[in-house]
Parts: structure tokens; C-alpha cells; sequence
């Protein structure tokens, strides 16, 4: 699978599916939750509400139609809450893989992912890009291409700085 970091707006990317870090109510939020909700329109919170009428656990990912995004699919996942005390890094890393699976499960074959926990559930920054680059890395898909959309430089930079110590970039 290759890796690519890019900089950018997450909403408009042109990939089969693009990742949200969701909240556990599944109905928008801040941060790129909110910001795909707004630019997916209102059909991204009515499949939300039909398909996760309880919500999402941390650690796991589903997906919705993707609705006036670019992509056919958004694949929604939890990101544990650090700020909140959800430490466990291993809920970190199963929010990279259970989005691979799902992507496998619609046959998506490129994927946009955001930095999950990174930005308001507050999970180190230097420690999110480790995880997400290290499974991502790792794992067994049928996915070709991951692009990592960083929103800034300093995400950006972390990116690329953690392909090239893994041997990717």
C-alpha cells in the first residue's frame, strides 16, 4: 500500500472513502467531524442515524455515504478521548485498522485519513502520527493508496518525517 502525505482540507480530496474521527454519538461534532457533516450535507447525519442508531465504540469504524463529498464513502471511527483519559493507545492503533477493514469490506481501494485523536481529543501529537503511520505501515489491506491529510504544517512535516524513519518516504 502506498502512503502518501498531503496537505490539505480533508472534504475535498478525491479518494473512494475518506475517514472521519467521529464522536461516540455519531452526529457531528467539531473539528473534521463537524467539517465533513457540513460539506457531506444532510445526508451524512440521516445514514448515521440509520445505520448507528446507538452510536460507535471507541476504537471501531463504520461507514455512511459520503453525500456531497467528493468520495463514495465516509468510513466513521472513534478516536479514544485523551483529554477525557481514554489512554489506551491500542484504541488508537484499532481506529486505523478496523478503517482498513471496512474499506476492504465496501472494496474501497484509496483512503483519506485525518490525524485521529489528534486535534480535540488531545492525544499527543508526536505519538498520533506515530500510530496511525506505524499501522498503516503494518497492516494487510486491499487498499492501494493512504493519504494522510494533514491540516497544517507541523502535521505535515510529522508525516513525512515518520514515512522516511519507517523506510517510506
Amino acid at each position: 500500500m502506498e502512503i502518501i502525505p498531503v496537505k490539505g482540507d480533508i472534504t475535498t480530496v478525491h479518494v473512494d472513502a475518506i475517514v472521519n474521527a467521529a464522536n461516540n454519538r455519531m452526529r457531528g461534532g467539531g473539528g473534521v467531524d463537524g467539517a465533513i457533516h457540513a460539506a457531506g450535507g444532510p445526508a451524512v447525519l440521516a445514514d448515521c442515524r440509520a445505520r448507528f442508531p446507538h452510536g460507535l465504540a471507541t476504537g471501531d469504524a463504520g461507514w455512511t455515504t459520503a453525500g456531497d463529498l467528493p468520495a463514495r464513502w465516509i468510513i466513521h471511527t472513534v478516536g479514544p478521548n485523551h483529554r477525557a483519559g481514554e489512554r489506551d493507545r491500542s484504541l488508537l492503533e484499532s481506529c486505523y485498522r478496523r478503517c482498513l477493514e471496512v474499506a476492504d469490506e465496501l472494496g474501497a481501494r484509496s483512503v483519506a485519513f485525518p490525524l485521529i485523536s489528534g486535534g480535540v481529543y488531545g492525544w499527543p501529537h508526536d505519538d498520533a502520527v506515530a500510530a496511525a503511520v506505524q499501522v498503516l505501515t503494518e497492516a494487510e489491506s486491499e487498499v492501494r493508496e493512504c493519504r494522510l491529510v494533514a491540516f497544517n504544517d507541523t502535521t505535515y512535516e510529522a508525516y513525512v518525517a515518520a514515512l522516511r524513519a519507517a523506510g517510506r518516504g
